[in-house]
């Protein structure tokens, strides 16, 4: 009886540790091993920041992955809270400029998912899980019934009231500008002083060639770019730059 009055205190003690070490075996399995849904959105979430600080380079497709983190994000309020934010930082930068007033001081935008928003169409082609179908994409923009992306409508008439000129300046072809142009006037744009489009001896240029060469000419005409608007990467790099140049979020393709 005596030994086993000594033991109990021992077992209690061990069972303590047993208990102790099992429940931190728990929560290492709990933090390393979160739900698979987590996880994937964990991943997706990290690789769209890397696709929107530029860190991923050249990529083709979305990982399959992540097509419903995707197809969520865009259609979400966090696409349009980016979008906000995106709108909010550029109108805040343009408030700072001293329009002259000569009509010289210009702010460029791009026009697909810049002004326009091509979700429909993504909706039934993966939402950049699918390789980019040019023919079905053509038939699209010739529909011009992309809804307009409202942080950009809004920031376009804020741009408008202080004074500055409207270029837009697109990868689109110039076969597309009658369509492009109803569209756009259609969900509410207006009063651009240039609608660039891409001309014959523009195709087959890698698009930051082509938009560099573009505000070199607009430049060259007297014109001060002071903000550029556009969710790639290659429609604000390349020289000449605009004075700030304001990236929206893409995380559906990447174009060179």
């Amino acid at each position: 009886m005596g030994s086993l009055r000594f033991l109990s205190p021992l077992l209690l003690f061990l069972s303590a540790i047993a208990s102790a070490a099992a429940s931190q075996s728990l929560l290492r399995m709990v933090s390393e091993n979160p739900a698979s849904g987590d996880t994937e959105d964990l991943y997706c979430d990290s690789w769209r920041l890397s696709v929107e600080t530029n860190n991923a380079g050249y990529w083709e497709t979305i990982p399959a992955r992540c097509l419903q983190f995707v197809a969520e994000y865009m259609n979400g309020e966090r696409y349009a809270s980016d979008s906000d934010v995106v709108a909010a930082e550029s109108l805040a930068f343009a408030q700072t400029v001293q329009v002259a007033g000569d009509g010289k001081d210009v702010w460029i935008f791009d026009v697909d998912e810049t002004l326009l928003s091509n979700v429909p169409y993504y909706d039934v082609h993966g939402y950049g899980w699918e390789e980019f179908n040019e023919t079905a994409f053509d038939e699209w923009v010739n529909l011009a019934k992309a809804p307009a992306l409202q942080a950009s409508l809004r920031l376009y008439e804020e741009l408008l009231g202080l004074g500055f000129q409207m270029i837009l300046l697109t990868g689109r072809a110039e076969a597309q500008r009658n369509a492009t142009e109803k569209n756009l006037s259609f969900v509410g744009y207006h009063s651009w002083k240039r609608f660039i489009l891409r001309e014959a001896s523009d195709i087959g240029k890698k698009a930051v060639t082509y938009k560099s060469e573009r505000r070199a000419q607009l430049e060259a005409q007297g014109y001060r770019i002071h903000g550029n608007s556009g969710d790639q990467w290659s429609d604000l790099l390349g020289s000449p730059m605009a004075m700030r140049s304001f990236k929206l979020p893409n995380p559906m393709y990447y174009i060179q």
